[in-house]
Parts: structure tokens; sequence; C-alpha cells
């Protein structure tokens, strides 16, 4: 009877006793990174917008974290990443466009009867002052003009053509914004470049909303008619200038703001460049003397004004120029983020392979030249290499895949090195500083209207290499700043 009751006691203890409490879960950075991308869906940020995001490594099939990864979503000029990858992967580090200076017709008695032939490749970079060892578009005009002279041509009885048929005459994109394509980031890549593109126009400030001088452009455009309705604000309120042009325009219309105070110059981008070039050309030879019969001409100002001319078969180099290395100009395209060099990047390849020189075709080739590396690329329907037209789509899949892909190519160290990196270069240089971040994430920033993007390389804690894609569409800037929430993505992804 003693040994049954002391039984039931211990039993009745037994069941008595506490539970063991299961241990509390420790978040690791994965599930860290994923609470605060659901807190940003859930929040007043996001309500109407999409987040997409990709981690992966870049040496196994590991798809780190993922979220809307196979949504089509806009990029902005993390496009970039593409368009300068392709044209590494397909042409190599070390490829150089080539321009070339050339003669048609016969010289006799100092007599040329023939014509002047700028002959361009779709370089992005002639005439632009960015590089060392390079001659700017003046320089570059005044050697060209030397070297026909020191041919004892004293009269050309012919005209300056500048040739820029190597990429499509439709040279935009079919998505660009009509606001954005007569300003310096909207200049589109022509077969023939001049100076990027590039005009300063320079607006002399009045009284508060008064009307403001446009005092010059520089180069000087004399043969495009210029409507200013720029008008003055308060000093300190910076360019709010918009110019308004297309390539078979002949007007560039200007309006806007400029701040009160000293003159104020804005960046247009030249409507068509190869006429630039051959109207430049033609200024310098008379001013060494040498008469030249005809106006200068492009193609396109050939095909807009009805008149006849044939490009000949057969002509004499005078002089040939090369670019840096490709890896040079991809280097400049993705730390300053120049849509000029990624829509040249876009179409170069196409041409190169014979696939068509129109960005449509260039689009299909790109596609090509990727499904041939096995990437899957089911949501990406791009307009542009540059990532400037809103109706631009990508998935975070399709991106890191492609940046996956391209770790494997000869030209990575080379498309690496050319990334900006976080906290110390480029766009990014701002970003992530004092984090351990700063220095290890080389990724390119995308931004246009509703739109931030990172995409990227990093190295994880373990030392592993990681890609990643990382996008926001339509956020509601009234309750966050998109870069401050994509910012802190980075910080934490680099701990996994």
């Amino acid at each position: 009877m003693k040994l049954l009751l002391l039984s039931i006691i211990k039993i009745v203890l037994l069941q008595t006793q506490p539970q063991k409490v299961d241990s509390i879960k420790v978040l690791t950075p994965k599930d860290i990174i994923q609470r605060r991308i659901d807190s940003l869906v859930t929040s007043p940020f996001l309500e109407n917008g999409f987040i997409g995001v990709s981690i992966k490594s870049v040496n196994s099939d590991k798809n780190i974290v993922e979220y809307n990864a196979k949504k089509s979503l806009t990029p902005a000029s993390t496009l970039k990443l593409v368009s300068s990858a392709t044209a590494l992967m397909a042409l190599g580090s070390e490829f150089r466009y080539t321009t070339t200076l050339e003669y048609s017709g016969e010289i006799k008695d100092s007599v040329l009867t023939g014509n002047i032939i700028i002959k361009g490749s779709g370089d992005p970079s002639l005439g632009s002052w960015r590089f060392k060892n390079q001659s700017d578009y003046k320089q570059l005009t005044e050697n060209w003009a030397k070297k026909i002279k020191t041919l004892g041509i004293k009269e050309i009885k012919g005209r300056i053509f500048g040739d820029s048929s190597f990429f499509d005459e439709n040279v935009t994109s079919d998505g660009w914004i009509w606001g954005d394509m007569g300003n310096y980031f909207g200049a589109a890549a022509y077969g023939l470049n001049m100076n990027e593109n590039l005009y300063w126009a320079t607006f002399n400030p009045a009284k508060l909303m008064e009307s403001a001088a446009l005092v010059k452009t520089a180069p000087d455009l004399p043969y495009y008619k210029k409507i200013n309705r720029v008008l003055t604000d308060k000093a300190g309120t910076g360019d709010q200038v918009n110019i308004y042009s297309t390539p078979y325009q002949d007007v560039l219309v200007m309006e806007g703001f400029v701040p009160s105070g000293d003159n104020f110059s804005v960046k247009g981008s030249i409507p068509d460049p190869a006429l630039f070039s051959a109207y430049f050309l033609h200024k310098k030879l008379e001013e060494l003397n040498i008469k030249i019969s005809e106006s200068p001409i492009s193609l396109l100002e050939a095909n807009k004004k009805n008149i006849s001319f044939q490009k000949p078969t057969q002509t004499s180099v005078i002089d040939s120029l090369q670019s840096p290395p490709l890896k040079e100009l991809v280097k400049e395209c993705n730390l300053h983020s120049i849509n000029l060099y990624a829509e040249s990047f876009l179409k170069t390849p196409s041409v190169i392979f014979n696939l068509g020189s129109s960005t449509d075709a260039a689009v299909k080739a790109v596609k090509q030249i990727w499904q041939t590396k096995g990437v899957k690329l089911e949501g990406l329907k791009i307009k542009d290499g540059s990532g400037l037209a809103p109706a631009n789509g990508i998935t975070p899949n399709n991106m890191t895949d492609i940046l996956k892909a391209m770790f494997l190519e000869k030209s990575y160290d080379d498309f690496y090195e050319s990334l900006p990196v976080l906290g110390v270069s480029g766009t990014v240089a701002n970003l992530g500083k004092k984090s351990k971040a700063a220095g290890n994430v080389h990724a390119k920033s995308g931004s246009i209207d509703g739109v931030r993007a990172y995409s990227g390389y990093f190295t994880a804690q373990n030392g592993e290499m990681m890609c990643f894609s990382i996008m926001i569409n339509k956020y509601n800037s009234e309750f966050g700043s998109a870069t401050k929430e994509l910012e802190k993505l980075m910080i934490m992804m680099v701990e996994l």
C-alpha cells in the first residue's frame, strides 16, 4: 500500500512539473533580410508598389534569397550591366572602335574632285574629353584639317560628309520619352558620334520670372533654330531646364528655369552628330583657306532634304583612329552611368555579327547571345541598352543569371572592375559608409521616376562570391526613401 501511494505521488509530481520550453530561434541573416522585405511590402511605402530581390551564389545553384524574382520589373540604369556585359563577352575586352577619314574621287592640280568622308563605327568616345592621350573634338578636327591640307588640297569640288550608316538611322528607342531626348542624358548612339553628342547651352538670367537670354551653345550649332522659353528663378534653385529635340528636327526648344545670378549652362544632346562633325571639319578647312563648293552634310540630313548623295564604292584613307579598348569604355559607362555608351554597346555586337543595325535587332541579338550561354530569359523585355525607357522589363532572376554567367567569362575581371564600389566610387560612393558593405559591394545603381535599383556582386561572410539584383518600382516617396531602404538591404546581405 505504501509503495502504491509513493508511485501515485511520483506520477502527480511529474505531471505538475513545468514543461520544457523550446529554445528561442536565432534569426539568420537570410531571415532578417526576408523579414525586412516583408515589412516593406506591408508598409505604406510599398502599398501600391513592387519589390523584387534575387541573391545567388555564382559558384553553385544556390538561390540564397528570392522575392518576386520571376516578376518583370523596370531596372532603370542597372540595365547597363546587361549591355556592357554583352559587349565585353561578345567582342572581348581589347576590342576597339575604328573611325576613318577618307576621300573619294581624285586630287589634281591641288583640287579634290570628290568628297571628304568621316566614316564612323559607332564609337561613343570619339572626340571625348574623358580619356588620357586622346584628342577632344577640337584637337581631333584640327588634326584632320591639317592632314587634308598636307595632301596639297586647296579646293574641294564636293562636300564634307558625315557617314553614320554603321547604325540604323532610327537611332532612338521606341520606348524613350519625348522630354528626355533633347537633354544630354537622352543622347542617342549614332554610327558617327562626336564629343559624346554633347553641347552646352548658356543662359544669362534676368530678374525673377523674367526671360533668361540664350547667350550661346558650345559647340556652335548655327544650322538649328533655337526657341528659348527659359525663365529666371530664385538663386540656388539649380538646373530646371528641359530641351526638346529629335534626330529629325531642325529646332531646339528650351523651356524651364535657371537660377538668378551669373550665367548658367545646361547640357543638351546634338540631334545629328554626323552633321556636326562634317560642319566643324568644313569650318576648320575654310580657316586653312581651303575652298569647298558644297555645304557639309550627313546621311540623315541628305535624306531629310531629299539631296541625292551616293556613298562612293572606292575611297582613299587619310587617317584611321581607334578608340580606347572596350574595357576602358565600359568602366566609364558603368562608373558614371553614361547612356550613350550603353546604347552603343547594345548595338555594336549585332552589327559586328551581321544580325542587324537597329535597336530592335540589337535586342534580339542580346537574347541570342545569352541564350547560347544557357541563360533563361523569360520575362526579359528590354527596349534599349541604357535603361532610360520606362517600358524596359527584366526579372531579378534574369539579372542575376546574366551576372552569374558573366562570372565564368574571360572578360569578367574587367567587367567587375568597371562597377562602382559601395561607399567608395561612382554613383554608390555615398552609400554604406562605415558599414561592412563598404568596399565589398560592387554594384550599378538605377534611377528613373518611380524606380530605384541596384545590381552587382558582393563577397559573403564565408568568402563566397554572390551576385544580386534588387529593384523597387512604384514606391511612395512620402513614406520613405527608396535609396535608404535599398542601402539597408545591401548592408544586411553582406552578413549572409
